[in-house]
C-alpha cells in the first residue's frame, strides 16, 4: 500500500451500479459514484449551492445533484451546467477488499 492512499471503506460498502453514496473522510465527505460498474470519487459538495452529490442519482452517466440537478462527470468532476468549473476528483483503488483513496 502506498503512503498516499488511505482506506476509505470496504468493497462491500460501495454503491451498486448507477448509484452514488457518501463516505466520511477526515474533514470532508467523498462522493463515490458507480457509473456502469466504474467507480469515481469526488468531493461531495455541489459547486452550485453546496448540495450533497452522494445523495443524488446517476442519469446519463452523470452524478446528478439532488438539490438543483447539476450533473457531474464522475471521472473529471466537470458539471454540464458550467464546464469551466469542476469539483475535485480523487484516484481510487481496491486492494484485498479495501477501498483506498488518494487525498
Amino acid at each position: 500500500m502506498t503512503p498516499n492512499f488511505i482506506k476509505l471503506t470496504t468493497e462491500s460498502e460501495l454503491p451498486p451500479a448507477d448509484e452514488a453514496k457518501e463516505f466520511p473522510c477526515g474533514e470532508k465527505t467523498i462522493c463515490i459514484a458507480n457509473v456502469n460498474g466504474v467507480y469515481g470519487a469526488m468531493d461531495n459538495v455541489c459547486l452550485h449551492r453546496g448540495g450533497p452529490l452522494g445523495q443524488g442519482m446517476i442519469e446519463g452517466g452523470k452524478v446528478v445533484c439532488p438539490w438543483h440537478g447539476w450533473a457531474y462527470d464522475a471521472k473529471t468532476g466537470v458539471p454540464e451546467q458550467n464546464p469551466a468549473a469542476k469539483v475535485t476528483t480523487y484516484p481510487l483503488k481496491i486492494e484485498n477488499g479495501d477501498v483506498l483513496i488518494e487525498i
